[in-house]
């Protein structure tokens, strides 16, 4: 994604997730990525790249960004450090989860590339579109649960 999607009040939103939001603007500006501490704003499920792949049924960038917006219908994550490098789910922080993959929230801070400016070491597969607009964790659920299922018929 070269040109972001995502509104100017959508990126301040999650900038003012941290209590000093001119630190995220810092960051964004000298290192493309801030660290975000969660719990406050929002939460983040992390999902194993194999799993969210299986789920999509491709490891095709566009197709999984496709699906995942289609599904998920709010902000995705994805730390590129590695191939296997996991996608991180946004949800809101009193969002009942209880899936199998692990909920990251207070105390624990996520690499947040600023929308619109891609990285080596993050970026967004599905950008915020606005203020506060988050995943809904039953259609995360709903999504993994075809994971398992699709990576049994495949092998």
């Amino acid at each position: 994604m070269d040109e972001s999607t995502a509104p100017a009040g959508a990126t301040a939103w999650l900038a003012d997730a941290d209590p000093r939001p001119h630190k995220v603007w810092a960051e964004w500006e000298q290192h493309g990525v801030a660290l975000i501490p969660l719990g406050r704003r929002f939460d983040a499920v992390r999902v194993p790249a194999e799993r969210m792949h299986a789920a999509a049924g491709s490891d095709t960038p566009r197709t999984v960004a496709d699906a995942l917006r289609s599904w998920l219908e709010g902000p995705v994550l994805r730390d590129l450090r590695s191939s296997l490098g996991p996608y991180y789910v946004l949800i809101a922080p009193d969002a009942d989860w209880g899936g199998p993959d692990d909920r990251l929230s207070t105390d624990v801070f996520l690499g947040v590339p600023r929308p619109g400016h891609p990285t080596m070491l993050t970026r967004w597969i599905v950008e915020p579109q606005a203020p506060g607009h988050l995943c809904d964790p039953r259609y995360l659920r709903a999504l993994l649960a075809t994971a398992d299922p699709l990576r049994t018929v495949g092998r």
